[in-house]
């Protein structure tokens, strides 16, 4: 059976309603199509901003210029983002400073700590810092959380600025864990300016970093610049390293419901 173009686009769409993310080779095998033809497809449909192109796939369209609101935000790639963020969260020792940057998906490193010592959070996310004093109160770690002063930003849940910055240029840390709203030809971007700062200021006072990014974030190329992937330790992400990024393989962990990590 045969699909014209508006049959394709239809099945499409429909598909990406139901799953949140279509895989190009999964759409070409339903369609019984070329996987050059699905591509052509995604194209025309971004064109129409009927969707967001992604590495090997697409997602529910996104305008790069204004970053979804943060709850809105926090449901995209939800299951993604906690299978990366619980892989995250073993890199925590007790005795451990870690800096947390703002992100949907270091907001969910919280749910996964247990029986954790001695341990000090520094974030400027205002949603991070909740979800850690819960994990205090619950008696999942013991320690303190330390929110950054500066100037809060509602759309993303956090606080930035130069008083942000200037608390950071006082700290040492063990471990920071990233977030970002992109990467592409191997930088990693951000939507804010002043996040990005900070992002970049947590990782200068590390020892170690680990950048969280969910699949949709490979070829998406926002703003502002935090760094380029060889200055991170490890990278998170739910899929396997795209081919053309085999450079950064040995720095790549694969977060998914097994035992990774």
């Amino acid at each position: 059976m045969t699909y014209a173009k508006l049959e394709r686009f239809e099945f499409i769409l429909k598909q990406l309603d139901i799953e949140g993310k279509i895989i190009v080779a999964n759409i070409a095998d339903a369609l019984q199509v070329a996987p050059e033809t699905i591509r052509r497809d995604f194209d025309e449909l971004e064109q129409q901003h009927l969707l967001t192109r992604v590495h090997g796939g697409a997602i529910k369209y996104t305008n790069v210029r204004n970053e979804p609101a943060f709850l809105r935000k926090l449901q995209m790639q939800k299951e993604a983002k906690r299978q990366i963020a619980r892989i995250a969260a073993k890199r925590i020792c007790d005795g451990d400073t870690i800096a947390v940057d703002t992100g949907t998906t270091t907001v969910h490193m919280a749910d996964f700590l247990l029986a954790v010592d001695d341990i000090t959070v520094v974030t400027n996310s205002i949603a991070a810092a909740i979800q850690f004093n819960l994990a205090i109160e619950e008696r999942r770690m013991t320690g303190k959380v330390i929110l950054l002063g500066g100037t809060t930003n509602p759309k993303q849940s956090s606080v930035a600025g130069a008083m942000t910055l200037e608390m950071l240029d006082n700290m040492n840390f063990d471990k920071a864990f990233l977030s970002c709203g992109g990467i592409s030809d191997g930088i990693v971007y951000d939507y804010d300016l002043d996040e990005s700062l900070v992002s970049k200021k947590m990782l200068k006072h590390s020892k170690l970093s680990y950048l969280l990014a969910d699949a949709s974030k490979m070829d998406g190329k926002s703003f502002f610049q935090i760094c380029h992937l060889e200055d991170c330790t490890e990278i998170l992400c739910e899929s396997t390293c795209p081919i053309e990024w085999q450079d950064y393989e040995e720095k790549w962990t694969v977060c998914n419901g097994g035992n990774s990590g």
